[in-house]
């Protein structure tokens, strides 16, 4: 595990404990925002990425800070991915799931160095399951090492994330891959649609939107773990990487078949 996997564990777990919970099904109406069309922040969003930036920063204060509620008022401030040490943060991942006051939703931190993610970590407030991953170095669950299924069914469970799709794309999707896959919804929650993956509920999971706090440590979880997330012509996901279109398997054969079978709708 990453060096600071237990003080970055510290800082997820205050946050879930001091804001995210308490305001978890005691939200007003005055206390919800809609950012854009049906992308919610919370004021716990904004309380839990204000202290969990903070406590990152003490951390180590040569990095950078990233966050989901920051990019919302400054868009520019995904530059600064492209180089340097950057934390990248999900205060609440999930907000339209916690503003409804459901599960899933979940905190994801990503430390990223040079563009490259060298370690993630994906919490879940409700039930205390902590995934992480380090770059070269394996995928946890709770502290304990963890794999992909060597076994996968013969018609495989496809999460598709269709809610950021025109129609077209939706429909073009959803004919390729209904004769192969068992098509489920997505519980709108990247925090837990990597570990369903990781540990084989799930088998694939394609995404049109790739936002680094969206992506980042998710896309290192499940590739230490033995699967494979990458763009759609195999390339790594870097989180500066603006591109539309990512595809997660639980492991690289059934990630060759579907990229053969679906094929990349999102082409520029």
């Amino acid at each position: 595990m990453h060096p600071l996997y237990q003080p970055v564990l510290d800082i997820i777990e205050n946050a879930a404990r001091d804001i995210v919970l308490p305001y978890y099904q005691n939200l007003k109406s005055d206390q919800i925002d809609e950012k854009t069309p049906g992308d919610l922040v919370t004021v716990a969003d904004k309380l839990s990425e204000e202290y969990i930036a903070g406590a990152l920063a003490d951390l180590l204060p040569e990095s950078k800070i990233v966050g989901e509620e920051a990019y919302a008022i400054d868009e520019a401030v995904v530059d600064q991915l492209a180089d340097g040490v950057v934390w990248i943060i999900d205060p609440i991942d999930g907000t339209g799931n916690y503003a409804a006051g459901r599960p899933p939703f979940g905190i994801m931190i990503a430390l990223v160095e040079q563009n490259i993610t060298v370690a993630g970590w994906l919490y879940d407030p409700l039930t205390g399951r902590i995934c992480h991953a380090e770059k070269n170095g394996g995928a946890f669950i709770n502290g304990e090492p963890v794999a992909v299924p060597e076994d996968h069914p013969e018609r495989p469970v496809a999460a598709l994330a269709t809610g950021f799709m025109t129609a077209e794309e939706r429909e073009t999707l959803l004919a390729a891959a209904q004769p192969y896959y068992e098509i489920v919804d997505i519980p709108r929650c990247a925090a837990e649609q990597y570990p369903r993956l990781v540990q084989g509920s799930n088998h694939l999971s394609v995404f049109k939107r790739t936002l680094p706090w969206d992506h980042a440590s998710g896309v290192l979880f499940l590739n230490e773990a033995g699967g494979k997330c990458a763009r759609w012509e195999g390339s790594d996901y870097r989180p500066a990487d603006r591109r539309k279109g990512l595809l997660g398997a639980s492991s690289p054969k059934l990630w060759d078949e579907a990229a053969e079978r679906l094929g990349d709708i999102f082409k520029a």
